[in-house]
């Protein structure tokens, strides 16, 4: 009986207008996409040639963020040690998303807002890079983290939203997307990442 009720009240939902709200949502997701290029192109590529020369040196990549940020964070630094365009060489890059154990131990002892400040002063090197993910720019843990990188002599680079909230201009280079909604700015946000795992292959050499 449940299951019939469900069904008829979706069908009383005039598929106009779900067709519709599908196509605001589409010009929105166009509208922020088409900025990546027109707004941020000189940025990716400086944020392309740091990680590059990062690889170069034998260094490494982190990434780090909260909920789809941390997805995000994973999917870059598997498209690193895996491949992207091409087969060649691992490239070394992390996710401090990814570990319960430290995540859980270091949120239970110190507190949420260290379980990446903690990974990075464990694991970071100087000539490594940091890549904090936030579309708030106001997460704390992420906000520490960039700083902890900072102190350690590491590369800092930051990709926000919504202004960019207390992290706009506290890393080394920062990529704000000129967006107040959560989707469309980690769309954007993937977007650019994708851009960046090709243009350090290409950088690298390691696409014909």
């Amino acid at each position: 009986m449940m299951r019939t009720q469900v069904s008829k009240k979706w069908d009383r939902q005039p598929g106009d207008a779900l067709e519709a709200l599908i196509g605001r949502r589409v010009s929105e997701h166009q509208a922020v996409i088409e900025m990546v290029a027109s707004v941020h192109a000189e940025t990716i590529v400086r944020m392309a040639k740091a990680l590059a020369e990062c690889l170069k040196g034998g260094h490494c990549i982190f990434w780090f963020g909260n909920g789809g940020s941390a997805s995000d964070s994973q999917h870059l630094a598997a498209e690193f040690v895996g491949r992207f365009v091409k087969d060649r060489r691992a490239l070394s890059s992390v996710a401090l998303t990814t570990d319960t154990s430290i995540l859980t131990s270091v949120g239970n002892d110190y507190g949420f807002d260290e379980v990446f400040s903690r990974q990075i002063e464990a694991l970071g090197r100087r000539g490594d890079v940091a890549v904090g993910l936030s579309t708030s720019g106001n997460s704390d843990n992420v906000i520490k983290g960039i700083n902890a990188a900072r102190l350690g002599g590491m590369k800092t680079m930051t990709l926000l939203g919504k202004g960019g909230g207390m992290m706009q201009d506290f890393a080394d280079i920062t990529l704000t997307i000129e967006s107040d909604v959560t989707a469309r700015i980690q769309e954007a946000h993937i977007l650019v990442g994708h851009l960046l795992c090709e243009l350090v292959e290409t950088e690298l050499g390691l696409v014909e």
